[in-house]
């Protein structure tokens, strides 16, 4: 089945946990236990997050990471883009290395109109629908 990779998915997971430009930073190692992200892998990620301006990093005693911009200014499609650059957008379903408009493979069609789909999703999607979302789930859930 088609999904953002699980590093687009670390990503926003740990960001859900990330306090706003005006709360604390929070260290690395809290936000991996929090989010269940491998530190590591966090840690790998975060200056890319960081560079694209979506993360704040502050060193020091009192140091971390909070978010650069208010998470409803924030879209899906600008976390995947800070991690992975584009690269499932332009992917041919198939695999096929020649696949382009001018040469389409059999399902050409149906990606190029799903890409739009979700690049539409995610570009509208924001990391505070997330949040929400996950707060939602988590009164329901206890």
């Amino acid at each position: 089945m088609l999904s953002l990779s699980q590093t687009t998915g670390y990503a926003i997971e740990a960001m859900s946990h990330l306090s706003g430009p005006a709360g604390r930073p929070a260290t690395l190692r809290s936000i991996a236990s929090r989010a269940r992200v491998p530190y590591a892998y966090l840690a790998k990620r975060m200056p890319e997050l960081v560079a694209a301006g979506l993360v704040r990093s502050l060193r020091g005693k009192c140091g971390g990471v909070l978010l650069a911009r208010p998470p409803e200014t924030i879209t899906l499609l600008e976390i995947s883009e800070a991690v992975e650059a584009r690269q499932w957008l332009g992917r041919c379903l198939l695999g096929l290395t020649a696949c382009s408009d001018e040469r389409a493979c059999p399902a050409h069609a149906f990606w190029k109109n799903t890409r739009q789909q979700i690049e539409f999703v995610l570009r509208t999607t924001t990391l505070a629908d997330v949040i929400a979302h996950e707060d939602t789930l988590q009164q329901l859930h206890g």
